[in-house]
């Protein structure tokens, strides 16, 4: 079997194309989750504080002056931008919560689709010892001649 026909069996298969369309769909998720915290979010929460914008926020490690924007700080030399990296780390904060939300969903409707499993069968007796069972049959003729 030629290399081109193992590769061509691997990329046809289901779950090598499920892969991809997650990535592309997680791709293209990611980028509404990026706008819902640089736009409507991180808005919000500068509003609560002020008017700050976070995504500007550094500390400046080349000499630049502390009042430009971080892309003109950039252009000048290094900078730790860490107002960029909040944001960021809310952009990955509310996309892991709105994935789990997904997946505990679907756990739920998978479950609740389920068949449950057969009730287990009823025990049966335990074999009686030979003695018991000898002692038992004893009593029952003892009370079988007492009767009239």
């Amino acid at each position: 079997m030629g290399m081109m026909q193992e590769f061509r069996e691997f990329a046809v298969k289901g779950n090598v194309v499920d892969l991809a369309v997650g990535v592309i769909i997680g791709g293209a998720f990611g980028k509404i989750v990026d706008s819902l915290v640089q736009d409507m979010v991180m808005p919000l929460i500068g509003k609560l504080t002020g008017g700050l914008d976070f995504s500007n926020y550094y500390l400046p490690l080349n000499g630049q002056a502390a009042n430009m924007t971080l892309l003109e700080a950039k252009k000048a030399g290094a900078v730790l931008a860490w107002g960029n990296f909040l944001t960021v780390s809310l952009n990955f904060l509310i996309l892991a919560f709105v994935i789990f939300m997904m997946v505990r969903s679907l756990n739920r409707l998978r479950r609740s689709m389920e068949t449950p499993p057969p009730a287990p069968a009823p025990a049966a007796p335990p074999p009686e010892a030979e003695d018991i069972k000898l002692l038992r049959e004893i009593r029952d003729s003892l009370q079988a001649r007492k009767q009239p």
